[in-house]
């Protein structure tokens, strides 16, 4: 004679299976899955805001953080209505699809969001290229081929660049190199979503 399960025990054996699918969900999230996630203004302000509170936070203080954030100002000075169309937008649409790639848990009946662990060790960093700005790529290229031009030109003796000996091209571009460097690491730490109170965004508008 078979035991009946109880309605707990049911439900403790189906939340149990559904955090080992998202788990392995989350291991196997492609790269497409990631840059769609990102592709969205409103997802990425919410993985910023998570990522900087680092806790559970309830749906009604994301959509307003996020809607300032959208508007230019402040969460005190938002309206109900660009509160209402953010909160609808991340209820229904926004957030069951981060939760369905693991992305976040989204609780909706205690109307809560959180990390999930995998996304909490995500390091994402955006770099917001103005039309007319270069990547940092194309600059280490440049500073690369133009680097090997002098140096080659004051080696073969060929004025006027023979006037700096081979040694004085080589320390000039190895300080340059690293004064790029710094200035590149300090410009990424800013564009890190979750690294701010701002996401970069923002702080670049």
């Amino acid at each position: 004679m078979s035991k009946a399960t109880s309605p707990s025990t049911r439900d403790q054996s189906q939340r149990a299976e559904t955090e080992t699918q998202r788990d392995d969900h989350t291991v196997e999230l492609s790269r497409d899955e990631t840059f769609e996630m990102l592709s969205n203004r409103r997802r990425r302000y919410t993985l910023h805001h998570l990522q900087d509170t680092e806790s559970a936070v309830p749906l009604s203080d994301l959509a307003e953080q996020v809607a300032a954030w959208e508007n230019d100002t402040t969460v005190r000075d938002i309206s109900a209505s660009e509160r209402k169309t953010v909160y609808t937008s991340l209820q229904q649409f926004h957030l069951p699809k981060m939760d369905e790639t693991g992305v976040v848990e989204f609780h909706q009946r205690d109307g809560t969001v959180e990390l999930t662990d995998a996304a909490a060790d995500l390091d994402i960093y955006l770099e917001l290229v103005d039309r007319y700005d270069i990547p940092w790529s194309f600059y280490y290229m440049g500073l690369s081929a133009i680097g090997c031009i002098l140096v080659t030109l004051s080696w073969l003796g060929v004025q006027p660049f023979a006037v700096v000996p081979f040694v004085g091209w080589t320390v000039f571009l190895l300080g340059t190199f690293g004064v790029s460097s710094a200035s590149h690491y300090y410009l990424s730490r800013r564009m890190r979503l979750g690294s701010g109170e701002s996401p970069p965004e923002v702080d670049d508008a």
